[in-house]
C-alpha cells in the first residue's frame, strides 16, 4: 500500500462525529424550557373542598388563596388573615391581571367566604372563583 492510501485509511478510522456542539444545543434548550416555565404558587395548606357538578379546570396563572377549617386565610403558606387579602391581591395584580381562586374548606362559614370575596374584588380582581372537586 502506498503511503497516501495508508494515511487516508488512518484519517477515516480516527475521524468521528463531534458530539460537543449537539450537547451544547441540548443544554441551551433545557435551560430555555426551565426558565420559561410558569410555576403555580400553591396555598401551602390542605383544604377539604366541596364537590360541584359544574367544576372546570382554570388556567395555570392564578392567585391562589385558601380558607382553612379553623378560619385562617392563607396565601403561599403564610397566614395573611382577612385584612391581608386586599394588600396581597393588589401587589400580585400590579404586574398582570389574573383570576383569583379561593380554596375554601367545607366547614367554613359563608360569612367569612363572602368577606374574602369582597376584599378580593375591592383589590381589583376581575374574576374570583371558588375551587371545588369535580363530582
Amino acid at each position: 500500500m502506498s503511503l497516501r492510501l495508508q494515511r487516508r485509511i488512518e484519517l477515516q478510522n480516527t475521524q468521528g462525529i463531534d458530539m460537543s456542539p449537539l450537547l451544547d444545543v441540548v443544554f441551551i434548550l433545557l435551560i430555555f424550557f426551565i426558565v420559561s416555565t410558569v410555576f403555580v404558587k400553591e396555598t401551602g395548606v390542605e383544604v377539604d373542598k366541596p364537590q360541584a357538578i359544574s367544576a372546570k379546570q382554570l388556567e395555570q396563572n392564578t392567585i391562589m388563596l385558601a380558607i382553612t377549617h379553623d378560619n385562617r386565610v392563607v396565601y403561599d403558606g403564610a397566614n395573611i388573615g382577612l385584612t391581608g387579602v386586599r394588600t396581597v391581591i393588589e401587589q400580585t395584580l400590579s404586574s398582570e391581571p389574573r383570576p383569583v381562586v379561593i380554596q375554601v374548606d367545607k366547614s367554613v362559614r359563608s360569612e367569612l367566604l363572602v368577606s374574602v370575596i369582597d376584599e378580593a374584588k375591592l383589590a381589583g380582581a376581575q374574576s374570583v372563583n371558588i375551587a371545588t372537586l369535580k363530582q
